[in-house]
């Protein structure tokens, strides 16, 4: 039997117990108790105000957390247990490290800025890896629904990510912003960082509208380098709740968890291989390509 007579074959039995369930189970009826939105809802753990500002706990307090540990866990467990003859771990480290200092940085800036900025834009990739990376890992941070564990109410588990809140890729996007606005006129200058804003050859009138062109370019910058980590992180973890469950509990059609569930687990493994590193890898690199460009000699 071919591979293809087989795929349709395993196909046609998955929808046929689908509807086969549908048919026996039918539907309780749409759940309008169920708020997919109440899982994105950052609860204060510890409302703290500082000078009129939140500054309160939460979940993703805790995860940037958690990132930032694991980031600097990581790389000084590392760097201590350094060998001739590498490990799995210290190979796969080596490999990360060479993408971020060969293909990131030095392939976008000179050999100078890309000695001076390789660690930032490092620290950047790593630390918004390990951000995606820990969004997909169940944990209890769900206070809305807790469970009771020998008498005590603990938090269901629950998976969220630091990434899927806009202020955190915003607040990242802003130093990355300023950080290259302050590189691009301490090597050219005010002025003439200013002039770099318009291509060579260009003068008189027709100078005015580039500039200004070029000006909201670079102020869109912030929201389409935020806006891009925050969306895909966000759609990714919403797909994954719908399709894991939340569509079933929404609907009230048990037998949808037989298709959605079949699709959320593929879907879920792409999400880990894939769009977590990508995500990191485009914020580093387009970090690279701003920092670059700030201060090459034609922007």
């Amino acid at each position: 039997m071919s591979t293809r007579r087989k795929v349709l074959i395993g196909i046609t039995a998955w929808l046929v117990i689908a509807v086969a369930l549908g048919v026996l189970f039918g539907s309780e009826g749409r759940n309008d108790a169920f708020q997919p939105q109440e899982e994105f809802r950052l609860t204060p753990w510890i409302e703290l105000n500082v000078l009129g500002l939140d500054m309160s706990i939460n979940k993703a307090v805790m995860y940037l957390f958690l990132a930032a540990l694991a980031t600097t866990a990581t790389m000084v467990y590392i760097a201590r247990r350094m060998q001739d003859r590498p490990n799995r771990v210290q190979t796969a480290i080596e490999v990360a490290y060479d993408l971020t200092r060969k293909n990131i940085t030095g392939q976008n800036m000179s050999s100078p800025m890309a000695t001076k900025w390789f660690s930032f834009v490092a620290t950047l990739f790593f630390f918004i890896w390990f951000s995606n990376m820990l969004g997909y890992l169940p944990l209890p941070t769900n206070t809305e629904h807790p469970v009771d564990v020998f008498g005590f109410e603990v938090p269901a588990l629950a998976i969220y990510a630091a990434t899927a809140n806009l202020s955190i890729p915003l607040a990242l996007t802003l130093v990355v912003w300023i950080a290259y606005h302050v590189e691009g006129i301490r090597v050219k200058g005010f002025v003439g960082f200013m002039k770099s804003f318009v291509p060579p050859g260009i003068g008189g009138v027709g100078a005015i509208p580039l500039f200004v062109i070029e000006v909201i370019s670079d102020v869109v910058r912030i929201i389409s380098l935020s806006v891009r980590l925050f969306a895909n992180i966000l759609a990714g973890h919403l797909l994954i709740l719908f399709m894991a469950g939340g569509l079933v509990v929404l609907l009230g059609v048990s037998a949808l968890g037989v298709v959605t569930l079949g699709m959320a687990i593929p879907f879920f493994l792409f999400e880990i291989g894939l769009v977590a590193t990508l995500q990191a890898f485009i914020f580093a690199i387009l970090t690279s390509i701003y920092l670059g460009g700030a201060t090459a000699d034609s922007h």
